[in-house]
């Protein structure tokens, strides 16, 4: 009777330490995964600047029907390397998942990145989230489309389901299309435009007042339009991007200052 008491308090005493480590272990990912879990904007200076991080990742998860185009991934690698200072590097890393159903509210792609988003920060490396989603946006119109969402301090959604859609999947509009849509709203987690209220530019100089958070210059990157468009104005949008030949740039004037004052290029 004594040696099954021993017995089962040595059971008992097991369990708790199994227990006891799967807790910690659970704290350490969720205390690991809280760097990635921020207000969009608010690691904007550690994602441009090498005060604190010396090298950045960015992980980009598709599905293989929804991979966007090789020269969108090869602009985008350009685009980022001239714009922040990571000594270090910036490496760029593809993770294929399976289809999810869409449409998509904001709240189901967060859930989406929590199962497969496998590069957080760590150290010295400051890690983004970029899902090419297999869906629309719930919050779809029969007038209009969101075409990209930046919803956390390093995460981005870019509906890809629409932009080939949207682009009939023509490969130089859908490569148009995507990399502009990509590159605004990694502005947006850049802190483009006054997303956490510290624009160096004073008053409506900047920020357009008609669409908070976007630059009032038609020409930049981080003009509204590059976002969430009407389906009557997509035809004319896909027209000014073709007549540009290349990719919308950010304004010198504003949004590149802007950028600066936080570490960037």
């Amino acid at each position: 009777m004594i040696c099954f008491i021993k017995k089962f308090a040595f059971i008992i005493l097991m369990a708790l330490v199994i227990f006891s480590c799967k807790e910690d272990q659970d704290n350490q990912i969720q205390q690991s995964r809280a760097e990635n879990r921020k207000a969009l904007g608010s690691s904007a200076e550690d994602l441009l600047s090498d005060d604190s991080y010396k090298s950045m990742t960015v992980e980009m998860v598709f599905s293989p029907a929804y991979r966007p185009t090789q020269q969108t991934l090869d602009a985008f690698m350009t685009f980022i390397n001239a714009r922040v200072n990571k000594p270090d590097g910036v490496s760029f890393i593809e993770t294929i998942i399976s289809d999810q159903n869409g449409p998509f509210s904001i709240s189901q792609i967060r859930n989406i990145e929590n199962e497969q988003r496998t590069i957080y920060t760590q150290q010295q490396d400051i890690a983004v989230y970029v899902y090419f989603a297999s869906g629309n946006a719930n919050s779809d119109t029969s007038t209009t489309v969101t075409l990209g969402t930046a919803y956390q301090n390093t995460s981005i959604v870019i509906y890809e389901k629409t932009l080939q859609e949207v682009t009939n999947n023509i490969q130089d509009d859908l490569t148009r299309l995507e990399a502009t849509t990509l590159h605004h709203e990694f502005g947006h987690i850049f802190g483009l435009v006054n997303i956490q209220n510290d624009d160096i530019h004073p008053g409506n100089k900047h920020e357009d007042p008609d669409h908070l958070k976007h630059c009032i210059i038609e020409d930049c990157l981080m003009y509204f339009e590059a976002q969430s468009v009407t389906k009557d104005n997509l035809k004319g949008q896909m027209q000014r991007l073709k007549a540009l030949q290349n990719i919308p740039n950010f304004d010198p004037d504003f949004c590149i200052q802007d950028l600066q004052a936080k570490g960037g290029n």
